[in-house]
């Protein structure tokens, strides 16, 4: 009898347990990070920041190239706390590389639909992510699953920036420093170099690989580069070039994220001098061969780097706020 007692009572224990899995929140990441984070506080956000991102995009198809770099100079510098979309002198960005930044509309469009509906609820860092997530598989990458949960940063120095963001004139080695810094591994560092494969750059990012000649005209510093690719640039970009001209990253499918970039390299054809010595590098040109080989690899892999990439340094309860608005921190 107090055996079959004693199994009544654990069979109660193991029904009482199993509820309590089935009906506890997804799996915790990176601290206080998990999927579906507002799934009881706002249903619907994720929603919200995907439609506004798809509808800023059927406006302008610079968009989403736009909100894939905000991401990249968002979590580089302070980790993933919406610290560069906190506007006034001297925060991250009066950087000159911050300066051509765009995308911040999106966000504070979305902000606002999010305050109507959920207000004090979801984070300006977790609407730069999720925004990002959802400019990829817009244009034709993968749709990737990441955690939310961050909390609103409120420190943004312009001094912070510099050492904390990847050159387009960087070494091989000083990219690896850097990415090091962020717990990403060098297969992180070729992965979300792919981001390069939308969006554009003004012409002063790449100016490095061309000086002038004694007549005055412009040569490529690097023999690499393919001599059609080097031309078109040129052309696009002459001595004197307005600063305002844009030239797309991957020219061949510039409104696709697809493995092109990859494919680009091997042709010569990278923009800058961070994307070419990818494929010239020993360390990283196999990985280059095998994501221009195959696209499905290449997805596969980023949706892996693109949770680490948005995962850095995170603020959680205590650390940081939620903004009511993305451009300026929370009144005392």
């Amino acid at each position: 009898m107090m055996e079959t007692r004693t199994l009544s009572i654990w069979r109660l224990v193991f029904c009482v347990f199993a509820v309590f899995v089935l009906l506890a929140p997804a799996a915790s990441v990176s601290g206080q990070l998990m999927v579906d984070f507002y799934s009881l506080s706002c249903p619907a956000a994720e929603d919200m920041v995907r439609n506004t991102v798809r509808s800023a995009t059927s406006n302008d198809p610079s968009v989403p190239g736009r909100l894939l770099r905000l991401l990249f100079h968002d979590c580089f510098v302070e980790g993933c706390d919406a610290s560069v979309l906190i506007r006034g002198n001297g925060t991250e960005q009066s950087d000159p590389s911050n300066q051509s930044l765009g995308g911040f509309s999106v966000i504070d469009s979305a902000k606002r639909v999010l305050e109507l509906f959920c207000p004090g609820v979801v984070s300006c860092a977790d609407i730069v992510a999720l925004a990002a997530r959802d400019a990829v598989a817009l244009t034709g990458g993968p749709a990737v699953e990441i955690p939310t949960g961050r909390r609103d940063g409120r420190v943004s120095l312009v001094s912070n920036v510099r050492p904390n963001i990847v050159d387009t004139s960087f070494s091989m080695d000083e990219m690896i420093k850097i990415f090091s810094s962020k717990g990403l591994s060098l297969e992180d560092l070729v992965l979300l170099s792919g981001a390069h494969t939308i969006g554009s750059a003004h012409c002063g990012s790449f100016s490095d690989r061309f000086r002038k000649d004694p007549t005055g005209r412009l040569v490529p510093v690097d023999a690499s580069l393919d001599r059609s690719f080097a031309e078109e640039l040129m052309e696009r970009c002459p001595v004197g070039f307005d600063p305002s001209i844009t030239v797309s990253n991957d020219p061949q499918t510039s409104s696709s994220f697809d493995n092109q970039y990859f494919r680009n390299l091997m042709a010569g054809r990278g923009l800058f001098q961070s994307d070419s010595v990818l494929f010239s590098d020993a360390r990283t040109s196999n990985l280059v061969e095998a994501f221009a080989d195959d696209q499905e690899s290449f997805f596969a892999g980023w949706a892996q780097s693109f949770v680490r990439l948005t995962s850095i340094d995170v603020k959680g309860d205590g650390e940081g706020e939620i903004r009511l608005s993305c451009s300026v921190v929370n009144a005392e």
